[in-house]
């Protein structure tokens, strides 16, 4: 960076990863976490520095009112949206999957959970049990006392727990699962997929109304497995699967004649595989082309 930086600037572009990361969490979209940055930016600069004490505090701060904001607005596009709605994937560092507490935070399980939580649920929460803030942080940046706060942090992590994978998930049972999807793609053979499936998994695909996908959620194990017996034939006779890491766990990208056509993301339970996401929208898919930074 330039000597001559300014200093709003430089504060900035160091929280920039942080504060991207925190608007991710509480939005799912990539997309519209980039406008809540840009919001900042505009907010951050007509703030008068010599009264900021902590910038990174306040930066958040702004962060996670303009993302609360924009998370209302999103509930109503969400109530109109085609078919299952899916967080945005993010192409990720291999490092990042190394931050096990960082990696859960943005896995397309845990943001699936964050979406059960009303908006200031999932800020304060994120705040908190993410970035570990402090109440008095967490209470200026969502208009709440600090006490209401408490009590709106203990609500969403009981809620939280009661909902988010039983355990957390290496790397390795992951990419198991993954591996037995590619397997079958490329062998035609779905027994060792059809294994991994857990008696309640729920297969959800996202194609916005763009892309052809299911309507709604597929749930138990021999509806989801008709459905992967039909589509992966077809996926081998035109397509190609990949490995990837995609928020911070092993995924695999899907082309169609070598065009990107989707992302394939599971949540594993006890060893089996008792998620399925699988997002088409192309609008959702414009992060996969290069590594996004995510930070605490």
């Amino acid at each position: 960076m330039s000597q001559s930086t300014d200093p709003a600037t430089a504060a900035f572009v160091e929280h920039r990863n942080l504060l991207f990361t925190v608007a991710y969490e509480m939005l799912g979209s990539a997309a519209d976490a980039e406008d809540v940055l840009q919001e900042t930016w505009l907010k951050w600069t007509g703030v008068e520095l010599d009264e900021v004490r902590e910038p990174r505090a306040y930066l958040v701060r702004i962060t996670t009112r303009q993302a609360l904001m924009r998370l209302r607005s999103l509930k109503r596009r969400k109530e109109d949206y085609v078919g299952p709605w899916l967080p945005e994937p993010l192409l990720t560092a291999p490092d990042v999957a190394e931050n096990v507490e960082l990696a859960e935070s943005v896995s397309t399980a845990m943001l699936l959970v964050l979406e059960t939580l009303s908006p200031t649920e999932r800020a304060v929460f994120v705040l908190r049990e993410v970035f570990a803030l402090g109440y008095d942080e967490i209470a200026a940046a969502v208009d709440k006392s600090p006490a209401a706060v408490r009590q709106i942090a203990h609500r969403a992590r009981s809620h939280v727990a009661a909902r988010r994978p039983r355990e957390t998930v290496t790397s390795h049972a992951a990419q198991g699962a993954l591996d037995a999807f590619r397997h079958a793609v490329e062998t035609g053979d779905l027994q060792g997929l059809l294994d991994k499936l857990a008696p309640d998994v729920v297969m959800l695909t996202d194609g916005g109304g763009v892309k052809q996908a299911l309507l709604h959620p597929l749930a138990g194990a021999a509806e989801v497995g008709s459905f992967l017996g039909l589509a992966l034939p077809r996926l081998k006779e035109t397509g190609s699967v990949e490995p990837a890491q995609v928020n911070g766990h092993p995924a695999l990208i899907i082309r169609i004649g070598g065009d990107l056509d989707g992302v394939l993301t599971v949540r594993i339970d006890e060893g089996l595989i008792t998620g399925l996401y699988h997002v088409r929208n192309p609008e959702k898919l414009s992060h996969m082309a290069d590594e996004t930074p995510v930070g605490r």
